[in-house]
């Protein structure tokens, strides 16, 4: 049996490779499209606010369905990988026209295409990325197993995550004005169509999709909030991505604007963000097998605590770093601070599929898809108003845009009310949301025992089946 014997190391490689998308496509936008559409479109912080904000609540809106639809498709190619394959081709252009340098002089049609780009970016992304979080539970069922492939998984998306911060800014300096950021975007979204391709071919599916399909009704958006554990997993997951959407989108605002303000007086970018960056993605992959050593020792809720405690810690001294000096510092804060961001991370990812378990259980139906669909509403919301009220607030700060007409992608000097309120969010972030996780954590029961409890159950008597779900 697969549970014996374990997965391949080919099955789970082809079923990773498609996060080098999930991973590096968050990131990209995460880390460069604030500022894209400040230095490069040249819009207003607060108008790059409401276009992160509109277009994420349109991508949660539409996350529910997908995840429906994704339960209920029966295709040649497995119940979750047909819509990956359609959509791939998508990427590429989606990417375009995500990072396409729009400079009418008119800011309203300015607005409208950068929003309306990025709304198509988030559509296509959901399509692939909500059927594969879907698949991560129908791979296999063994909670160890579930625990390694989550591992590699993740290794893949943080490498990722190094390439598509480090990359795109040396692509994009490569090039004169704003052709770089076209070329950074055709580049990725080829690499990101073929690693979706990949899981969509060769990452089969272990547990077999019911031949019977239940008819939609309304309910099935909410029946997930019916789940405590599911609950208890979507805030774990809500505090982490959430403080990374905050502090990613902030980064190379802190590094550029504050810590090498020196630096970049000229309007001239400089490496350092870059390297703090690859640092601090790094030691996220490095710290990975400690993580999952951890795991099989203990828990995997004290792992996302023991992660929290560190990356809150280091997240604190932000608040006492002062600028000007060696880049060294910063280095080594970015060290010590992935390491930390690495356990939470991880966690969510490796108990989703527990998690769908336990929904099986509750609700007598595998809608995988529906938790996805659900999750990612939910957080995508949550970022949404959060990178919103982050960006209205240095706005609001005095943040300065940039002027298209001078010459766009260029670092503009910042005044001490909008650095310091960049160094606040950065510092006090983590601090407020990673300690709501911190507290869920100490409350969550899905163990390794009560997860093969719940397995067991799953062909035993309603009696047995209320007794597991009372114990969680």
């Amino acid at each position: 049996m697969e549970e014996e014997k374990g997965l391949s190391l080919k099955r789970i490689l082809a079923f990773a490779t498609c996060d080098f998308f999930g991973g590096g496509g968050f990131n990209i936008v995460n880390f460069l499209y604030p500022g894209f559409i400040v230095l490069a479109v040249g819009l207003p912080a607060h108008l790059a606010g409401i276009i992160i904000m509109v277009t994420r609540i349109f991508d949660a809106i539409i996350d529910p369905p997908l995840g429906f639809i994704s339960d209920k498709m029966r295709v040649r190619f497995g119940t979750r990988r047909g819509a990956m394959l359609v959509c791939a081709p998508l990427v590429v252009l989606s990417m375009f026209l995500m990072f396409y340098p729009y400079g009418n002089p008119s800011i309203a049609i300015r607005f409208c295409a950068a929003m309306l780009s990025y709304m198509f970016y988030c559509a296509v992304q959901s399509t692939i990325m909500i059927p594969y979080y879907s698949l991560s539970s129908e791979i296999t069922e063994n909670y160890t197993e579930r625990a390694r492939m989550t591992t590699v998984r993740l290794g893949f998306s943080i490498f990722a995550s190094i390439v598509c911060v480090a990359v795109p800014g040396m692509i994009i300096d490569a090039f004169e004005g704003t052709k770089g950021y076209i070329a950074m975007s055709l580049i990725f979204g080829f690499v990101f169509m073929l690693c979706t391709l990949v899981t969509g071919l060769f990452a089969k599916e272990g547990i077999p999709a019911p031949k019977k399909v239940e008819p939609f009704v309304l309910s099935n958006f909410i029946r997930p909030f019916q789940v405590k554990v599911f609950r208890q997993y979507l805030l774990i997951l809500l505090c982490c991505q959430v403080t990374m959407a905050i502090m990613s989108a902030l980064f190379f605002f802190y590094v550029d604007f504050y810590f090498c303000r020196e630096l970049t007086a000229g309007g001239e970018r400089n490496m350092v963000g870059l390297f703090g960056a690859a640092i601090m993605f790094g030691m996220q992959i490095v710290a990975l097998p400690v993580y999952l050593r951890l795991i099989k020792k203990t828990s995997k809720t004290k792992v996302y605590i023991i992660g929290s405690v560190i990356w809150i810690a280091s997240a604190l001294v932000v608040l006492v770093l002062p600028s000007g000096i060696s880049a060294g510092w910063l280095y080594l804060l970015a060290a010590v601070m992935g390491f930390g961001i690495s356990g939470p991370g991880l966690i969510p990812h490796a108990i989703y599929a527990d998690v769908v378990d336990v929904g099986h259980l509750q609700l007598s139906e595998r809608v995988a898809g529906e938790f996805a669909g659900v999750a990612n509403f939910t957080y995508t919301v949550a970022q949404a108003i959060g990178l919103s009220i982050v960006m209205s607030i240095i706005g609001a700060a005095g943040f300065v845009e940039q002027d298209i007409s001078e010459g766009a992608a260029k670092v503009v000097s910042q005044p001490l009310s909008a650095q310091t309120a960049i160094i606040l969010i950065m510092a006090l972030a983590p601090l407020l949301f990673m300690s709501a996780g911190i507290f869920v954590c100490t409350r969550y029961r899905l163990d390794k025992n009560n997860h093969e409890r719940v397995l067991a159950a799953l062909n035993g008597s309603d009696e047995e089946k209320a007794a597991v779900l009372e114990s969680l």
